[in-house]
């Protein structure tokens, strides 16, 4: 029979493992990082010429004079695969009113255009996501009701996006209800890639964009539920 430990000992080995718990505890969460600085387009890539400016630390596109000519696209200089971003959107449309929040995406070579997952952003639509210029379908609508749920939290006329997208899965959430969660079931498609803000052709009025900041994840965060079922086709 082993001879009984010393009470000092225990205490030792157990100062130990308090202070291994605590070290483990205190890990802090990853911080935020800022995508737009607020008064210049470093780290960003688009038509900053004629589509996109700046006013008053907001990035904006449009007018109410005249119609978008076509969709443009600002998009990140980087690439990011498992994330969660946060930002705020007020659109003033006339007409047209289309907007969106492009991620895991890529330019389409030699075109206005980019591919990739986009959180939508227009009546009927708000919180859905859709496959721009790859599958060109929704793949998830939510409910017009909760729709309008979360729209009705808006603080003079800004709502706050929330995209997560940790490995196969993406969530979706405006003004801090949960709209969509889509697990991609192929797995052929990428999940890195730019972000990008959208002006949507046809759009009569401004879309406007700010506060936009990214927590990165660690690959493969989120362990993915059963695969959604994909939306059936349909135009957009």
């Amino acid at each position: 029979m082993p001879s009984p430990t010393p009470p000092s000992l225990w205490l030792t080995a157990t100062t130990l493992l308090l202070t291994s718990l605590v070290a483990v505890d205190a890990t802090p969460a990853a911080e935020p990082t800022p995508l737009f600085d607020g008064t210049s387009f470093t780290g960003w890539n688009g038509d900053t010429s004629h589509t996109w400016r700046i006013e008053a630390g907001e990035i904006v596109a449009g007018s109410p004079d005249r119609a978008a000519a076509r969709n443009e696209f600002l998009a990140t200089d980087r690439q990011f695969r498992d994330f969660q971003l946060t930002l705020e959107y007020r659109m003033d449309c006339i007409a047209g009113c289309n907007a969106g929040v492009q991620f895991r995406s890529q330019r389409v070579p030699n075109h206005h255009e980019v591919s990739g997952y986009q959180a939508d952003i227009a009546p009927g639509i708000t919180g859905g996501l859709y496959d721009e210029s790859r599958r060109n379908r929704m793949l998830g609508v939510p409910p017009k009701q909760l729709q309008e749920r979360a729209l009705a939290l808006a603080k003079e006329g800004w709502n706050e996006y929330t995209i997560r997208a940790e490995g196969r899965r993406i969530r979706l959430a405006i003004n801090g209800v949960e709209l969509l969660d889509y697990t991609e079931p192929d797995e052929t498609i990428p999940l890195e890639g730019m972000i990008a803000l959208q002006i949507h052709g046809g759009l009569k009025g401004t879309i406007r964009y700010r506060n936009l900041r990214i927590t990165e994840l660690p690959a493969g965060a989120d362990a993915d539920p059963q695969p959604a079922k994909p939306a059936p086709e349909q135009a957009r």
